[in-house]
Order: C-alpha cells, then sequence, then structure tokens
C-alpha cells in the first residue's frame, strides 16, 4: 500500500500576518514535493456545498440531457466533456470520469474574448450559475493569495503574479467520476500533469488523489476536512524553470467495498492571462518563451481534448 506524502497543512492566513513565513512554508512543500495542503484557505463552507449539490444535480441528469451541451471545438473549454473522453498523456485507455467545465465571465468587447468563449448553464438546474460563479470568485481570490507566497519564495515582488494572471483563462472543473466495476478499464484519472500555473481543489469526499515522489513511488495525499490541495502545473515549472516542479498525479480506483460509490471534486485550475509570454525568470534553466495561450492549445492536444 502507498504511504502517505509528506505535506503538513499550511495556513493560508499567514499569507496576511506574516508573508515570508508563508512564503517559506509553501516553497518548501512546493519545491519537495509540488503540492501543498491549505487551511484557512478563506473559501466559505456554504459557499462550497451549494456548488457541490449544483454539480450533483447537473451529473444525475439524464445522459441525453448532458449531453445537449457538449460544445464542439472548444476542446472542453465550456460546458460538459462526457464519460470517456479525456486520457492522460501517452496512456491508451481514457480515464473514468466526465466533466463540466466554467470560465472566467467577462464583459462584452473584452480583448480576450477570442481567446475565452461564453459560459454554458444547464436550464434544469437552474441554481447551477450563482452557486458554481460564486465558488469560482472564492477560490480565484485564494488562488491569488498562494501566488503572493510562491513571489516572495522567488524573492519577486508579492504582487508579481497580480498582472499575470488579471484576467487570466482560468477554469473550474465539476468532476464526476461514477460507480466502476471490478472490471473497469483504466482508473479514474491517468497519471498526469496540470497545465496551468497552480491547482486547488476541494477535498473529495472518496480518496484516491496520489502524487508521483522524485524516488518514483506513488504516495497518497492526505487533506484534513476543510483544507485543499493545492499543486503547482507546468505553467509555473516553465517559469520557474523546473525550480518549482509541475509533480505527476492521478486517482487510483477505490478499494472493492466503495467501487458502488460516486466521487466528485472541484479542481480551480489558475491560469495566465492568454497573452502572457511565458519567459524563464533569469537564473533558472532556460525553455523557449511560449505564450500561455499557446502552449494551452499544444497541451490540450496532447491529451486529446482538441
Amino acid at each position: 500500500m502507498p504511504g502517505i506524502a509528506d505535506i503538513r497543512p499550511i495556513s493560508l492566513s499567514l499569507v496576511d500576518s506574516d508573508l515570508d513565513a508563508a512564503a517559506a512554508a509553501f516553497g518548501d512543500a512546493f519545491a519537495r514535493t509540488g503540492f501543498a495542503v491549505v487551511a484557512d484557505h478563506g473559501v466559505d463552507q456554504a459557499i462550497i456545498d451549494r456548488a457541490l449539490a449544483a454539480a450533483k444535480a447537473l451529473f444525475a441528469l439524464p445522459e441525453e440531457v448532458k449531453r445537449a451541451y457538449v460544445v464542439a471545438g472548444q476542446g472542453g473549454a465550456r460546458g460538459l466533456t462526457p464519460f470517456g473522453i479525456e486520457t492522460a498523456k501517452d496512456a491508451n485507455v481514457s480515464d473514468l470520469k466526465e466533466f463540466w467545465h466554467v470560465g472566467r465571465e467577462l464583459p462584452a468587447g473584452h480583448v480576450f474574448r477570442a481567446f475565452m468563449q461564453p459560459n454554458v448553464w444547464p436550464a434544469e438546474v437552474p441554481e447551477f450559475e450563482g452557486a458554481v460563479l460564486a465558488l469560482y470568485d472564492a477560490l480565484d481570490f485564494a488562488g491569488r493569495r498562494v501566488l503572493r507566497a510562491i513571489a516572495v519564495h522567488l524573492a519577486l515582488a508579492p504582487d508579481f503574479f497580480d498582472d499575470t494572471v488579471r484576467d487570466g483563462n482560468s477554469v473550474l472543473r465539476l468532476l464526476h467520476y461514477p460507480p466502476i466495476g471490478a472490471d473497469a478499464p483504466g482508473i479514474r484519472a491517468g497519471a498526469h500533469e496540470d497545465i496551468n500555473v497552480i491547482t486547488l481543489l476541494l477535498g473529495a469526499e472518496e480518496a484516491g488523489l496520489q502524487l508521483l515522489t522524485r524516488d518514483g513511488e506513488w504516495r497518497d495525499i492526505d487533506a484534513p476536512a476543510g483544507t485543499l490541495v493545492c499543486n503547482i502545473g507546468d505553467m509555473l515549472d516553465r517559469l520557474t524553470g523546473g525550480r518549482l516542479p509541475s509533480t505527476t498525479h492521478r486517482v487510483v480506483n477505490p478499494a472493492p467495498e466503495r467501487r458502488g460509490h460516486a466521487r466528485y471534486s472541484t479542481p480551480y485550475f489558475l491560469h495566465f492571462r492568454p497573452d502572457y509570454l511565458i519567459e524563464t525568470l533569469p537564473g533558472e534553466r532556460p525553455a523557449a518563451p511560449i505564450t500561455a495561450h499557446d502552449f494551452l492549445l499544444q497541451r490540450l492536444r496532447e491529451i486529446k481534448l482538441l
């Protein structure tokens, strides 16, 4: 059986009370594992509960109703991505999940409308829009607080990331892993790294999230109730020349006695703004500059969403 990853909860309140201490704590966790467990994250439990209830109502809809919200040609950027579509890079079997994506709400005429399409809202779940947008905003705010600690850890100004993620192409993913049979092919989410800057994941009711250590061993991620899991994505890995690593992780299938239970989770993928040029910070291992939008398209092709 895999052991537990050595990730101790860090209070996000440190960002306000002792930014240097927050930078040291987050910097250590991310540099060692690519992950952190965040306590006191400021996302109200009532907001979480409403969004989760709306997500469960959505995924309980008949399949033909849900599939009416598949938006062709967007790589799953908005609306439903049905079960059995997303496939981890280099994997031969698709993941055992379906999900719904919600992106940033932009005003008419905004310069990034060319990169970020309007959201799709399910008419059958009228409470969905308000509940999910509230969670989106709360996680976006929490993510920007984490980025202040990361900036100080990197010896940058605390507000370094403010402009890089302003109106960023960030996405909230509402995930549903249905119950699975004993002979199900593949696993709930194959080994992968995230594309974005950082990911914030609210704890799932069912276990299964694991990270791959630098020694090549899988470790379970233990996130106590009331915390969220945060990990480094490929964009920040590239910006820091690997100093903050984008760590491989997966969601394994449950024990036999839990296979009849669905799993729900809500990762928030915090992105740079589409036109931000990702150039390796001075003094780090360099990579060719690329815009955040072009990098995103490249990776979406690799996981068969485009």
